[in-house]
């Protein structure tokens, strides 16, 4: 029997991105085995350009798409987006490309906007949106509030949940002791940038330290409002609890995560569903986060982490309250993280769903 043969569309396999990430446990996962999985690169993600070099790739990649889906006899073509203007314009080529070609077509989305809120009441935008989801074979998604939105966008397309998964047993832990009288380690991992919330965890650390609650705040990543977030932590005078991180990978990862009790990470941009917050809930830290998009779907309120108000430090701060009064109350909601993702979010669960998807198209 012949195999199915698929490519896979994302920015450079290397490149710090949720959706190389994505790509690349498809690619190294049992799929790999029983069909033949190939990559192609788009976007700048782990390039070095300048800006003729940019157009230029621009203006050739459809071309180059289509040499590849002819070369490695693709029956499939996965797209990997998100509903944000840059990347959704220059992937609808690629989608006509491959309708071109004649080959069946999976639109992954990867959080942004929801489509009525991306077509903004403009009729052709509407028109233009709704027809390039006609010509899919399958919509992925990563939230059930996706799930609801595109199906009620476009009646009668094929729209299916497929969350984002991790491997829970290179975060597999014992269960969480009580550390009645320690500091509260906080932790923030992630592109250092205000909507992700990063400011109103600033102001609640500093609000903590006015109180007298004794926590330690850890912020890994890097991003354009570092120099920022630097100088806010200065001013609000909490050098001591706070320190500041580069990006960390691999095992360091691992490890910052087994030290860290509570992920903070209150973001109110449309995640779709981050890998920071799967990695930190099986390893065993308890989020307080808003319940946007897929985040609202993985965590339990209460049970297994805490949701706060978008652009609310006091709730934040509350939050962190509630639990470093409770310690025994956050180991409960500790494991209970890491029994959540372990049972529903695992990559042998996601190769599953993509082996069913690929072979009923």
């Amino acid at each position: 029997m012949t195999r199915l043969s698929v490519i896979l569309l994302s920015p450079a396999l290397r490149a710090v991105s949720g959706v190389s990430t994505h790509v690349r446990q498809l690619l190294t996962s049992d799929l790999a085995q029983c069909m033949r999985l190939c990559h192609f690169q788009v976007g700048r993600e782990g390039r070095s350009e300048n800006g003729i070099q940019r157009a230029a790739r621009f203006l050739t990649s459809p071309l180059a798409l289509a040499v590849a889906i002819v070369q490695s006899r693709a029956d499939i073509v996965h797209l990997n987006t998100s509903l944000e203007r840059k990347s959704y314009w220059r992937d609808l080529s690629y989608l006509l490309v491959a309708r071109i070609l004649r080959r069946k077509v999976i639109f992954q989305i990867h959080g942004g906007f929801l489509p009525k809120e991306f077509v903004a009441g403009s009729a052709f935008s509407s028109w233009v949106l709704t027809r390039a989801l006609q010509l899919c074979d399958a919509v992925v998604v990563l939230a059930r509030s996706e799930l609801i939105a595109y199906r009620q966008f476009v009646p009668g397309i094929r729209v299916q949940l497929i969350p984002n998964a991790i491997e829970p047993s290179a975060l597999a832990n014992e269960p969480r002791a009580v550390r009645a009288h320690e500091p509260l380690r906080l932790a923030y991992l992630g592109r250092v940038v205000r909507e992700k919330g990063i400011f109103e965890i600033i102001d609640a650390v500093e609000a903590l330290t006015k109180r007298q609650v004794n926590v330690q705040l850890s912020i890994a990543g890097s991003g354009p409002d570092e120099p920022a977030v630097r100088k806010a932590v200065a001013l609000a005078g909490i050098e001591g609890p706070v320190r500041m991180m580069p990006p960390i990978f691999g095992a360091a990862k691992y490890a910052f995560w087994a030290e860290t009790d509570v992920f903070v990470f209150p973001t109110y941009h449309r995640e779709g569903l981050p890998y920071a917050l799967l990695e930190s809930m099986a390893a065993g830290a308890v989020p307080v986060v808003c319940p946007v998009a897929g985040v609202a779907d993985v965590v339990q309120d209460g049970v297994s982490g805490i949701f706060v108000a978008p652009r609310d430090s006091q709730a934040v701060t509350d939050a962190i309250v509630r639990i470093d009064e409770d310690r025994a109350g956050l180991a409960r909601m500790a494991q209970a993280a890491h029994d959540r993702v372990a049972a529903h979010y695992t990559i042998a669960q996601l190769v599953k769903h993509f082996r069913q998807l690929y072979e009923s198209l």
